[in-house]
């Protein structure tokens, strides 16, 4: 027996009955479905409401192709080997919290979501009797067969090949779209590493010029990176206000760590850090920013109105960090303009510096296969594309403030 559900990016996706039906009902996974994909990029692509269980279905589906079309060129694969991948895969941005990346250090300190996730895999193989060991092995790379962990977690891993297809379909960057379906058909294995037949060279270089655009048109567009500087802004202000004995109200959780300077020390000491970070999601967030709109606290009211409102900071976007005279002048401007005090502007002005390199041979390559046996690092064998251009951090300065 199976479970289908209908994806609008890929059709019918079908869950088998079991473990992986069982993770999929499991109430941390249903916690992504109130989890945004995109963080605040709808601000700039008002579609973009998917979810992160969406994704993580999209991401299951994927893997569930790339193990066939392996399994079809004579790759061997236990039925538990491909069973504990797709539970892997399935599982594999459990640990988000609101917004993505947005609050990772912010609400929580020198603790990401990749090591969030391991708790809750842990916490749900108990659940389950411990019959995730295999496939939180593999999530470790502790599995000898190491491209079972390339489909998780490289260069051209499932998570990639699912987010740039579902993001292009949902924010209508249609110029970004990606051949995912050729892509899996061409993977191969070879020495125990994912590679890529000959056939499939073209697929992979759209598939790198396609994560380009997206990054700069989408994840990292000046107006999202400015709404998202809004809210951190707003978080931080609260608090700070609760460090002072003024806790602004909070949905249980979201207060718990406005309460608490939280770090990995927390997670490791016991349960109640993680507990606490299971239960929140985006609307907590928006609920708290509904009620910070009456706030009595000034700023943090100018603020929680300013992202109900989509009144988001101004951005200005450059390849040199702001001046000090210029940020100086900006303050003034804000104080004047709103009449807070000099301390308090730090809450309604922030700089941010991005850098995103596309491709890092170092870290993980993506191995071309040709018909004899030959395999080549793609930066050897595109004639298409300057890949070594790909490979180069790209930075961007934002100086983020009130709008006025």
């Amino acid at each position: 027996m199976r479970k289908i559900i209908n994806d609008p990016v890929f059709g019918f996706i079908n869950i088998p009955q079991g473990l992986l039906y069982d993770i999929v009902k499991h109430p941390l996974m249903q916690r992504l479905t109130r989890i945004k994909q995109l963080g605040m990029a709808s601000v700039v692509y008002p579609g973009a409401q998917h979810t992160r269980f969406q994704h993580s279905l999209g991401a299951f589906h994927l893997m569930t192709g790339a193990l066939s079309s392996m399994q079809e060129k004579g790759v061997f694969i236990f039925d538990s080997e491909a069973e504990a991948v797709k539970a892997a895969i399935l599982m594999h941005d459990i640990g988000h919290g609101p917004f993505s990346h947005v609050l990772e250090h912010t609400l929580v300190k020198d603790v990401d979501h990749e090591d969030i996730s391991l708790m809750m895999m842990d916490q749900i193989n108990k659940d389950m009797g411990g019959r995730l060991n295999l496939a939180i092995s593999i999530f470790k790379n502790k599995y000898p067969k190491q491209f079972f962990h390339q489909l998780i977690s490289s260069q051209l891993d499932m998570d990639r090949l699912d987010y740039l297809r579902r993001d292009c379909f949902f924010t209508g960057v249609t110029e970004a779209n990606i051949g995912s379906d050729r892509i899996i058909k061409m993977l191969n294995v070879r020495d125990d590493n994912l590679v890529v037949d000959y056939k499939g060279l073209y697929s992979i270089e759209n598939f790198l010029t396609s994560r380009r655009l997206m990054y700069w048109s989408v994840y990292l567009h000046k107006t999202t990176v400015a709404c998202e500087k809004t809210l951190v802004c707003a978080l931080k202000r609260a608090k700070m206000l609760a460090r002072r004995g003024q806790t602004p109200f909070a949905p249980p959780a979201l207060d718990y760590f406005l309460r608490n300077d939280i770090d990995a020390t927390h997670f490791q000491a016991g349960s109640e850090a993680l507990n606490y970070y299971e239960e929140l999601d985006d609307n907590d967030i928006w609920s708290a920013m509904k009620v910070w709109k009456h706030s009595d606290d000034k700023v943090l009211a100018m603020l929680a109105t300013d992202l109900l409102n989509r009144n988001i900071f101004r951005v200005e976007e450059s390849d040199q960090p702001a001046s000090e005279e210029h940020i100086e002048e900006v303050r003034e401007i804000l104080m004047k303009a709103t009449g807070v005090s000099r301390e308090d502007t730090e809450y309604l002005m922030t700089t941010a510096d991005v850098s995103k390199d596309l491709y890092d041979k170092e870290e993980d390559s993506i191995k071309i296969l040709y018909k004899n046996e030959e395999i080549k690092d793609i930066l050897d064998v595109s004639q298409l594309l300057n890949i070594a251009l790909l490979s180069k951090k790209n930075y961007k300065y934002f100086f983020c403030f009130h709008r006025i």
